[in-house]
């Protein structure tokens, strides 16, 4: 895995291989319906974007994944489907392996046991190179800025370090990818001079900046979202949910597929079409986000009633 831009976004290659660090519906042949709640399946339809999957081949899936840090055991056996266009929450408690997830999607961590298919073919190591990757783009948690480079270095990161094009060049696709997240006449100046939302609209800039100079890397893969409203107001999480909703789409090519990983009502509301509930290492219900509130699934009910009660348990509280 080539780095890209160390704290951003990464690229990863379908056929087994990849670049690396820089960021409802109808249903298929035997799939379930769109609603489908069954465990550790999805629905492979169009999504509400009116992108459907290429001959029903998700972009991502993922297959009886197992992982463990030691003896703690994070997932146990997933299972779930990312089609073209698709918007996902991963939602659960903490330490339930949400974030695990994000960084084996982007191949940063390999199973210990199962597969990882990028368009159908698997992913065999998590350091590749390919002639054709399509890029996976990870906005961390706490943006990830580094603090000795300004916005406009920050941005630039990747195409400074790898690219062929000249500062100029640079400059002036850091301010279109600024200008697309709402930010202007801010790359002159430093991270500790931003508010929290203005830094994470700018890790939103650098995961979505592109190379000219490689077409085919363009509007291809998805985003990854670890906790994007974390520790922000309800005004600047509306910001960000909104600009989530609008990155990387166009009349023309449709919109990029994302997950997100939240703990926020409203991230999960306004930005997802589909709900993943993931406990104890498994998937234990996936449907549309409409149907959270009337699903009986006692995980989704616990979870959005912040119950005490239920099966969920949280890791040292006693009652």
């Amino acid at each position: 895995m080539v780095v890209e831009a160390l704290g951003g976004a990464f690229g990863t290659g379908a056929g087994g291989h990849g670049a690396g660090e820089n960021g409802p519906g109808s249903p298929g042949p035997g799939s379930p319906g769109p609603g489908s709640s069954s465990p550790g399946s999805s629905s492979p339809g169009s999504s509400s974007t009116g992108i459907t999957p290429e001959l029903s081949v998700p972009l991502i899936e993922l297959r009886g994944i197992h992982k463990t840090f030691g003896n703690q055991p994070i997932l146990n056996g997933v299972d779930l489907k990312i089609w073209e266009g698709d918007r996902i929450a991963v939602i659960g408690p903490s330490g339930t392996g949400k974030s695990t997830i994000l960084r084996i999607i982007a191949g940063l961590l390999m199973p210990d046991q199962g597969q990882v298919l990028l368009r159908g073919e698997p992913r065999r190591s998590s350091i590749e190179d390919s002639t054709d990757p399509f890029y996976i783009s990870l906005v961390f948690q706490q943006a990830a800025l580094f603090d000795s480079l300004s916005v406009g270095e920050n941005v630039g990161f990747f195409l400074y370090q790898h690219s062929t094009l000249s500062p100029q060049q640079i400059q002036t696709l850091v301010e279109d990818s600024l200008q697309r997240v709402g930010l202007e006449n801010v790359s002159h100046l430093y991270p500790a001079e931003l508010s929290g939302g203005m830094r994470k609209r700018v890790s939103f800039a650098r995961a979505i900046i592109e190379d000219p100079g490689h077409p085919e890397q363009q509007r291809t893969g998805m985003i990854l979202y670890d906790e994007p409203t974390a520790g922000l107001d309800p005004i600047a999480s509306t910001i960000i949910e909104d600009l989530m909703r609008d990155l990387g789409c166009s009349e023309v090519d449709g919109c990029s597929s994302y997950l997100v990983v939240t703990h926020q009502e409203s991230t999960i509301r306004r930005t997802a079409d589909r709900v993943v509930m993931l406990y104890e290492g498994k998937v234990q219900w996936q449907g549309p986000v409409a149907e959270v509130d009337r699903t009986d699934n006692p995980f989704v009910r616990q979870f959005f009633n912040a119950s005490v009660q239920g099966p969920i348990h949280m890791a040292g509280f006693h009652k």
